[in-house]
């Protein structure tokens, strides 16, 4: 097939701005359907992602377009995150339909901030937009994007912004050759940084000033509502991807709601691991990306929605099932057919470590109880895997399913660890701690984890999450708790689908702190923008349990999986 390729093809927004694509297409004089991807990381290297072939997406009957974002790149005006994608994305597609090598039917593709970027189109309307597929992205840049619980994401923000953002763009932000040095100094240096972060708001706030608002907005207000894609019922379908172990996957799951005609795979990922192999982890020949097909999947599904091809756009769910780990096709989303099963925190008054005397029934504990430790913030509990985004992230060395033995030797981390299976233990969905903690400081942290520990010791991170009090209590309109009174602190973990193993054990880490993935908490009340100069003062955080008091591990627990045949 002979291709045809138009670099830098002008692209007028209504308010004036010219933006620029790149568009593949089959020469040909048939019109064809357009597929739109809008990348902040250059068109000219951005066509398709490491998850895509745009080659075989040509080849399958369709017109590419791939276009810099508002002031990225060859793109003209001011980059903005997210302020100007929906109006830019309406633009654009409605652009894209008029053109004679185009059939007015137009979808979207695209990972990460693209996936965000189409959210953002799909909220504007345009009626040329038939379906997209957001791949490990959010809608919403606040709540598991910049912020998750109430937590500032530093790990991934400040190193997204100085990376992905400025690092080979620091000219196009107005910098000069000493803004290039200090930038790469910056990233050389991220570990330091991360301790001190405001030493990086004199750059940032010349090169990426939109890193100081987001600093200065630590609750869901209006700025954040401004800049949130809010689709409405009439959008089109969405092929939606996430990943286990991606930074996204709160927003990629509770999303816009879903709709008739959308698609969820979930796999064993994390943002940019999509190979299926960790560090201490593999999950098998089926797990990759490539032998998945992610290409076919995209295709299955934009041939129907954009060339209504009477064919299996696939099933409505495809999900990859850690500890059996295998891909299922269930009937629903993660939970749809499952119940709480309720696994009570206790222990003879010392959970500290996973030497400690925590332990998660399923009877309530008959006496009260407290476990008790000290969160220094200037001593914080490390990341260890996850669902993050830092450094190293071609190797998924910081992120994924790493062992937590090391950070559970912390007396700063509560462990409660249950029995061992004698039957394997399905569990899918939303994953919450339900705590009743107290604090000596007016403001702090707490974090839940849920980690499957195998019979030789290894104890494996599924999923985990935080929610900062003082957060909760603004986001709830209530007063803050005072200090050391005891109050109800739910925590989502996340979610996920896991089966544990017999001879397997459940168990769910309560901290403080999980830096640098979130900022550490000051214990002030104090926010990311006044650590610089604020003081900070180690807290005395206690979980109770017991009668009155009952804190405890929501696991939702499915009767099984779907047969192996059963899955697509």
């Amino acid at each position: 097939m002979r291709l045809v390729i138009d670099r830098d093809v002008p692209v007028p927004m209504r308010d004036g701005a010219v933006l620029r694509a790149d568009v593949y297409r089959p020469d040909t004089a048939r019109p064809l359907p357009a597929l739109l991807q809008r990348t902040p990381y250059d068109k000219g290297a951005s066509a398709g992602g490491r998850s895509l072939n745009w080659m075989r997406l040509v080849e399958a009957g369709y017109c590419l377009v791939v276009q810099d974002v508002r002031g990225r790149y060859a793109s003209g005006g001011v980059f903005r995150p997210f302020a100007d994608d929906a109006g830019d994305g309406r633009d654009t597609v409605e652009w894209a339909a008029r053109q004679a090598w185009c059939d007015g039917a137009v979808g979207m593709l695209g990972r990460s901030y693209e996936g965000a970027a189409q959210w953002h189109a799909a909220a504007a309307g345009p009626p040329a937009l038939r379906a997209i597929a957001p791949h490990v992205a959010a809608a919403d840049p606040y709540d598991g994007w910049t912020y998750l619980g109430g937590a500032f994401q530093l790990g991934f923000c400040l190193h997204w912004v100085l990376g992905d953002l400025l690092h080979g763009q620091v000219g196009r932000a107005g910098g000069m050759d000493a803004d290039v040095r200090a930038v790469e100094r910056a990233l050389d240096g991220i570990d330091e940084l991360y301790r001190a972060p405001w030493r990086a708001l004199p750059l940032l706030d010349r090169l990426a000033p939109y890193y100081r608002e987001w600093l200065e907005h630590p609750d869901a207000d209006a700025h954040w509502r401004g800049l949130t894609a809010a689709p409405d019922a009439r959008r089109p379908p969405a092929l939606v991807v996430g990943g286990w172990y991606d930074i996204f996957l709160p927003g990629t799951l509770c999303g816009p709601s879903p709709r008739p005609g959308d698609r969820l795979v979930v796999g064993p990922w994390s943002h940019c691991v999509t190979g299926g192999v960790f560090p201490e982890r593999r999950f098998g020949l089926a797990a990759d990306e490539a032998e998945f097909d992610m290409t076919g999947a995209h295709l299955a599904f934009f041939d129907h929605h954009l060339k209504h091809d009477p064919g299996d756009a696939g099933p409505a769910v495809r999900v990859f099932a850690g500890g059996v780990d295998r891909w299922v096709s269930p009937a629903g989303r993660p939970g749809a057919d499952s119940t709480p099963l309720a696994l009570h925190l206790g222990s003879d008054g010392d959970a500290r470590t996973r030497h400690g005397t925590g332990v998660l029934r399923s009877e309530p504990p008959r006496r009260s109880g407290a476990d008790t430790y000290r969160y220094d913030p200037r001593d914080p509990v490390p990341t260890a895997g996850g669902a993050t985004c830092m450094t190293g992230l071609l190797v998924g060395a910081d992120c994924g399913p790493l062992d937590q033995r090391a950070v559970e030797d912390r007396p700063d981390v509560l462990c409660y660890t249950g029995p061992r299976l004698d039957a394997p233990l399905v569990v899918s969905g939303q994953v919450v701690a339900e705590l009743y903690v107290s604090s000596s400081a007016p403001d702090t942290d707490f974090t839940a984890k849920l980690v499957d520990v195998y019979p030789d010791g290894r104890a494996e991170i599924l999923c985990d999450g935080v929610v900062r009090v003082g957060h909760r209590a603004r986001r709830d309109g209530v007063r803050p708790p005072a200090p050391d009174s005891v109050h109800a602190l739910p925590v989502s973990a996340g979610t996920v689908v896991h089966v544990f193993q017999p001879g397997h054990r459940v168990r769910l880490e309560v901290s403080s702190s999980n830096f640098p993935r979130f900022d550490a908490n000051p214990n002030t009340g104090g926010t990311p923008l006044t650590l610089a100069d604020a003081p900070v003062v180690t807290a005395v955080n206690r979980v109770h349990h017991g009668p009155g008091r009952p804190s405890r591990l929501l696991l939702p627990v499915c009767p099984g999986l779907p047969d192996a045949h059963d899955a697509a």
